[in-house]
């Protein structure tokens, strides 16, 4: 029975941490961790995602049990690192809402926002236009499935145990909210600039015709004009993307160890 017993405590921990760190994972990812997505539909892919991940790793043996104290120290190392992986492309989405409130400020499309029900506060429509185009990118080019390999390597770099993570790992997460805010402003930066081309065009009318009424006619000119602003701007959104994808992966890979 002992022996009954402790294949059975292996067995349950060879499926329980592998499960706390993919769980963790689908928490905070893009798409999948978001309030649009029920509980129940995450728990189920979860279970689905463990059940096909755990055969494919090597053995282990760890040296503690689940119900002690190294046990629960182990599992909370293991739902940090699924986190850290979830939110690593957690910047990739909100990359683009950021951009997209920049893009909206300098149209003059910023007044158009509403209760954005997966952050739950108001944001530009521009801004939520720009995040759902990008869950929709980053499904067709699997990109769910793509971490989910990821996370699966990273149980061979990183195995369950007691050793904390790298210095490094924590320096290129903070590092990475500045490449965020830098990729951002480099999206929305031809529509800044056209449309400061486009107001300093209005100031130079005012002054050489000050019995125009430039705020009657430039605030209708200026909407019509943001709105091809943004047409043109969407048409470099697969570039962006596909740059920022990569750094993406390249962080992953920094904080796991998995190539």
């Amino acid at each position: 029975m002992a022996i009954a017993f402790e294949y059975l405590s292996s067995l349950i921990a060879s499926y329980f941490w592998p499960f706390v760190r993919l769980s963790s994972m689908m928490m905070v990812m893009v798409v999948f961790g978001t309030r649009m997505m029920p509980t129940f539909i995450r728990l189920v892919f979860s279970v689905a995602v463990t059940a096909a991940v755990v055969p494919l790793l090597p053995l282990q043996n760890l040296p503690f049990e689940i119900m002690s104290l190294p046990g629960f120290l182990v599992t909370i190392r293991e739902a940090l690192i699924g986190i850290l992986i979830g939110f690593a492309t957690e910047f990739l989405s909100q990359t683009f809402v950021l951009a997209g409130s920049v893009v909206a400020m300098q149209t003059g499309l910023g007044f158009a926002a509403f209760m954005d029900p997966v952050n739950g506060e108001s944001v530009p429509v521009v801004g939520q236009f720009f995040s759902t185009l990008c869950a929709l990118v980053f499904l067709s080019i699997d990109g769910h499935i793509a971490v989910i390999s990821m996370t699966r390597e990273s149980f061979i770099t990183l195995p369950p145990g007691l050793y904390l993570l790298s210095p490094s790992s924590w320096m290129e997460m903070a590092m990475f909210l500045g490449v965020m805010f830098q990729a951002a402003v480099s999206f929305a930066l031809a529509s800044i600039v056209a449309m400061l081309v486009i107001n300093f065009t209005f100031g130079i009318m005012t002054r050489a015709a000050p019995q125009l009424n430039i705020f009657s006619m430039g605030f209708a000119v200026s909407m019509i004009l943001g709105i091809m602003v943004l047409w043109l701007t969407v048409t470099g959104f697969l570039s962006h993307f596909s740059s920022l994808w990569s750094r993406v992966q390249s962080l992953i890979g920094t904080v796991t160890g998995a190539l």
